[in-house]
């Protein structure tokens, strides 16, 4: 018999993994989504083929829930599905911060929960997808999300301890990239070539220097000092990364990042 998935609250993160969860053989009629607004439903109804349906019916009938909304929408769907998860649904949260007990304390005794912090690549199906298991959720409960979450990306297992940092590193960290590629194109233009130029040029080179650090197996500094030529334009760029505490500013930024997703734990909003 077919597994039916339901992915619930279908944003952009929830479309792409409907659809990448589709180019890798899921059949649609074994997927229902759910979404807030009536024409967004329809919107992805018409789109992939997908039965639209409500939350409540979701998880009346799917084998696996895939919770897709906002953290601070969570604790209401959750109060909305409770009453209608039998126990041996399988739930995968891709809420930031919020840690398995949180789904454990409010859904029926026993019910699996396996925790996923994937990233926006998902939806060039690159994403970086970081797992863990709940009290319940067993090894064949996380190769399950491992093959839902395969289908837009890389899935890595992590203990659950460890789900705060994944966040602040591969959670957000693509927003980081971005900044730095916004910040090194302003650079582009004040050292006089136009805005497209300038792109291209950084956007090809991060694409060749993922690649290496994928594909080569040496270590970053490896690769950075194969650059570095002794009293050479890219050694004078570093010391002057270094005199402003680019370093030191990351490592800060990412505990900050890792902290607010602990507050997130906690309920705290603001």
């Amino acid at each position: 018999m077919s597994q039916k998935v339901a992915v619930l609250g279908t944003g952009k993160i929830g479309e792409a993994l409907l659809s990448g969860m589709i180019r890798a053989g899921w059949a649609p009629a074994d997927l229902l989504v759910t979404a807030r607004r009536p024409e967004r439903a329809e919107e992805l109804r018409t789109r992939y083929g997908v039965a639209t349906v409500s939350n409540t019916e979701a998880a009346k009938t799917a084998d696996t829930l895939i919770l897709t909304v906002k953290p601070q929408d969570m604790g209401a769907l959750l109060d909305e599905l409770a009453p209608h998860v039998p126990a041996d649904r399988l739930v995968i949260s891709g809420a930031a911060g919020i840690p398995t007990s949180f789904f454990e304390e409010r859904l029926a005794t026993g019910t699996p929960v396996v925790r996923v912090m994937t990233n926006t690549p998902a939806l060039v199906d690159e994403a970086m997808s970081v797992i863990s298991a709940g009290s319940h959720a067993t090894a064949e409960h996380v190769a399950h999300a491992e093959e839902i979450f395969g289908a837009v990306g890389k899935t890595l297992r992590v203990p659950e301890s460890q789900q705060d940092a994944c966040t602040a590193l591969s959670g957000s960290g693509p927003a980081y990239f971005f900044y730095l590629v916004e910040a090194m194109t302003d650079a582009g233009i004040l050292l006089g070539l136009p805005r497209d130029k300038a792109h291209d040029l950084i956007v090809q080179s991060a694409i060749g220097a993922a690649v290496m650090l994928r594909d080569s197996g040496e270590h970053p500094v490896k690769l950075r000092e194969n650059v570095t030529s002794p009293a050479g334009t890219t050694i004078n760029a570093i010391r002057e990364l270094e005199n402003h505490g680019v370093r030191a500013a990351l490592i800060a930024a990412l505990e900050a990042a890792r902290d607010r997703s602990r507050e997130l734990a906690s309920g705290k909003k603001d």
